[in-house]
């Protein structure tokens, strides 16, 4: 299976952590770009930052139109009726990077991964099933689509989960996000859960407090 196409951006010092952040339906990995200067870690952290470009597939939802997706989406209703292969197999090329970063000499225990939207749900699918214990997930302002299938691996257990959402979200309603952090706890995991009057958007305020996680998590 080939890695998937990625920016890398490095720190300044050799990296001693990586950050991966999938984007959302029809959005590219430069879209996460900005936000890295903005999170304002300290130089004595040097995190590597790696923005995945998600494939490009007919979407149903948008008439068949061919866009970057991690997944097809085939309803729009609220619980969203979603193609599960595929977003298994996406999460399987998130495990490849993970791999190539522990390569890379990062160790797993170091290695943080986020999604925004569409890119959260595979990292839901991604981070609970890989082998190795990882440093965090971070899920924003999307939802847990394989909640009723997914097998967790006993590695992540006691895996640090931040969920962000905004209370105004028109596109995946909070309620979602509500949703992922009962059906986390019923499975035994301990989730930090932050919401802010913004609509399907990252705001200053969650950025600062996701810069507050990381460098609890890898500090």
């Amino acid at each position: 299976m080939p890695v998937l196409p990625c920016i890398d951006i490095e720190p300044k010092a050799p990296a001693t952590a990586t950050v991966i952040l999938l984007h959302g339906l029809g959005a590219s990995g430069n879209d996460f770009v900005p936000m890295v200067p903005e999170l304002q870690l300290p130089a004595t952290m040097p995190v590597r930052f790696i923005f995945p470009n998600a494939p490009s597939i007919p979407v149903t939802i948008n008439g068949g139109y061919v866009m970057p997706a991690w997944y097809d989406i085939s309803e729009i209703n609220i619980d969203r009726k979603i193609d599960a292969t595929q977003l298994i197999a996406s999460a399987e090329q998130v495990r490849l990077l993970i791999d190539r970063e522990i390569d890379r000499g990062i160790p797993s225990r170091r290695i943080v991964l986020a999604g925004f939207s569409q890119g959260g749900a595979v990292a839901y699918q991604a981070a609970l099933t890989y082998l190795q214990p990882l440093a965090g997930l971070l899920c924003m302002s999307t939802y847990f689509a394989t909640r009723e299938t997914i097998t967790p691996n006993s590695a992540n257990r006691k895996l640090p989960i931040l969920v962000c959402h905004g209370t105004a979200d028109p596109m995946v309603p909070e309620r979602m996000g509500r949703d992922a952090r009962q059906a986390l706890a019923a499975m035994g995991y301990a989730v930090e859960y932050k919401t802010y009057p913004m609509d399907h958007a990252v705001c200053a305020q969650e950025t600062a407090d996701i810069s507050r996680w990381l460098q609890r998590l890898l500090a």
